[in-house]
C-alpha cells in the first residue's frame, strides 16, 4: 500500500506545479505540438474607450517615411501639415474614438443567442409536458367540475357565508 501523508502530497503538487509555470513561451502540448502562449506580461496594444492611452503605440516597426516622421514630430508642430498630423496619430493609434463608438453589430449575435436559449428552453419545456410529467387527473375536466359544484350545492356546504349561499334552491340559479 502507498501511503502519502498531506505533507508528501503537498510537496509533490507544489513541484508539479511550479514544472507547469515555467517561465518558457513555448510548451508542449499533448501529442507532442509546440503551443505558442502569449506573454502576459509585455505590454499590449488594446483599443478601448475606457482606457484612452493604451499601454504601447500601435506600430512597432516603422517605414523610412515613419522614422523621418517622427524625428518632425520632435519640432514644432506648427510646421506639420494636416496630413501628416492624422499620420502621426496612426502611427501611435489604430482608430480615434469616433470610430471606437461605432456600432459594430454585436447585438445581433446576443439578440440571436438569447432567442436560441429561449428556445432551448421551449422545446425543453415541451419535451418534459409530452415526456415527464403525468397527464392532467381527470378532476380538472369542465364535466368534473361541474358534478363536483351541484354535489357541493346538494350538500349544502356553507349556506350562511360560503359557496352554497349564493345558489338560490327555489329557481335553481345563482343569485
Amino acid at each position: 500500500m502507498l501511503h502519502l501523508t498531506a505533507g508528501r502530497l503537498g510537496s509533490l503538487l507544489t513541484r508539479r506545479g511550479i514544472m507547469a509555470l515555467t517561465t518558457s513561451n513555448v510548451r508542449m502540448a499533448s501529442h507532442g505540438h509546440a503551443v505558442e502562449q502569449a506573454d502576459m506580461s509585455v505590454p499590449m496594444y488594446l483599443d478601448r474607450i475606457d482606457t484612452p492611452l493604451p499601454d504601447r503605440i500601435y506600430k512597432d516597426e516603422l517605414s523610412a517615411t515613419e522614422k523621418s516622421l517622427k524625428q518632425k514630430e520632435k519640432g514644432s508642430w506648427t510646421q506639420l501639415t494636416d496630413e501628416e498630423k492624422l499620420a502621426l496619430y496612426r502611427i501611435s493609434f489604430k482608430s480615434t474614438y469616433a470610430e471606437m463608438k461605432q456600432p459594430d453589430g454585436e447585438w445581433k449575435t446576443v439578440v440571436a443567442g438569447m432567442l436560441f436559449f429561449f428556445g432551448m428552453t421551449g422545446l425543453i419545456v415541451i419535451w418534459q409536458d409530452i415526456y415527464v410529467y403525468p397527464k392532467t387527473p381527470r378532476t380538472f375536466d369542465p364535466e368534473w367540475k361541474a358534478k363536483q359544484a351541484q354535489r357541493m350545492l346538494d350538500m349544502r356546504v356553507n349556506p350562511v357565508e360560503g359557496f352554497a349561499s349564493q345558489w338560490d334552491y327555489e329557481k335553481k340559479q345563482w343569485k
